[in-house]
């Protein structure tokens, strides 16, 4: 198939674009390279598929409606995986306008160019984030999620609104992923394993927020690449037994789905920098911090619905992905 992947520099997305030219697909990658953190780790990604004689790399900013109706236009994907976006809970404080750019103006310029190309099934980030005040554990994508506690969150909760629309308007298969803490070789420095593998080695001190009280559903990068490529080749359907009298938020009438990507396993995060150590022959000097503005404490996902609808559940335990992070880490960083 020819598939259009943006984000192809960042983390999950360049993942998800050589797994999808390893198994035979044309890649149409759009990036736009941002500062939010190094260019250059991006840069090495990009490396990594640059030179694929079936990959097309496009360097356009989402939110460039002009630029971005032009690739569908001229490349025609038949699906779409739009993994673009401004990231980072905390950095939604500090410039919530980028959000607003990346995250909405940049979702509604692909949605219209899926609908006006033919594209037979989008498939696009969400994010744990959108269970904000829920209490509820697990997290089940049919638990109302109106109360997000950041704009990030907010952004993709619009995100699936948004998809909503076009499912039920036009009749354009979207399936929303709900990504839980995302982690591996090739991740991102504002991520917690990264920043804490830094500051160890380093020997400097680690920030624990919530006294280390936080409980993190962390999900390997392969596990979440796999469920990715299962839920783009398995087109959204309509449910037929979806009614209005009694709504279901996992599902609707229209070919409109979302799914949590997630291990199923919650982990304290103490029990994660405890690994972490180990795999570091070092140990942490900690300061406890309190809970961080727009954080949650807990997030746990329920994955009955990829399992059901998919066949897959993802599996890999931090002692195994935590491990290969490092050996990646070393390996890149030369320690």
């Amino acid at each position: 198939m020819k598939i259009l992947v943006t984000g192809t520099a960042g983390f999950i997305g360049n993942h998800l674009a050589l797994r999808l030219l390893e198994r035979g697909d044309e890649v149409i990658g759009i990036d736009n390279l941002n500062d939010y953190y190094d260019v250059n780790l991006k840069k090495a990604r990009l490396a990594r598929i640059l030179d694929h004689n079936r990959y097309t790399d496009i360097r356009a900013d989402l939110a460039d409606r002009d630029r971005i109706e032009q690739v569908f236009k001229e490349h025609r994907p038949e699906r779409v995986v739009n993994l673009a976006a401004q990231a980072g809970v905390r950095y939604s404080i500090e410039n919530p306008h980028a959000y607003i750019d990346s995250n909405i103006v940049g979702f509604i310029n692909i949605l219209e160019g899926c609908r006006h190309y033919g594209v037979e099934h989008l498939v696009y980030a969400s994010s744990s984030s959108v269970y904000g005040a829920n209490e509820s554990m697990p997290f089940s994508v049919h638990d109302n999620v109106d109360h997000p506690l950041s704009l990030y969150a907010a952004s993709k909760k619009a995100n699936e609104l948004m998809a909503h629309t076009y499912s039920n308007l036009y009749n354009l298969p979207t399936t929303g992923l709900r990504f839980f803490t995302v982690y591996g070789p090739w991740g991102r420095p504002d991520m917690a394993l990264f920043l804490f593998t830094k500051a160890i080695l380093s020997g400097e001190k680690i920030q624990v927020f919530n006294y280390g009280k936080h409980r993190r559903d962390f999900t390997y990068i392969d596990d979440i690449v796999e469920g990715v490529i299962r839920t783009l080749d398995n087109i959204a359907q309509p449910n037929p037994d979806w009614t209005g009298a009694k709504p279901d938020p996992g599902t609707s009438r229209a070919p409109w789905r979302v799914y949590n990507i997630g291990n199923q396993n919650p982990v304290e995060l103490m029990k994660y920098i405890e690994v972490l150590e180990q795999c570091l022959g070092k140990t942490a000097e900690k300061e406890l911090l309190p809970l961080q503005p727009g954080d949650v404490p807990d997030t746990y996902a329920d994955v009955e619905a990829l399992v059901q609808d998919v066949g897959y559940k993802p599996g890999t335990p931090i002692e195994v992905g935590i491990a290969r992070f490092v050996e990646w880490y070393g390996s890149y960083y030369n320690f």
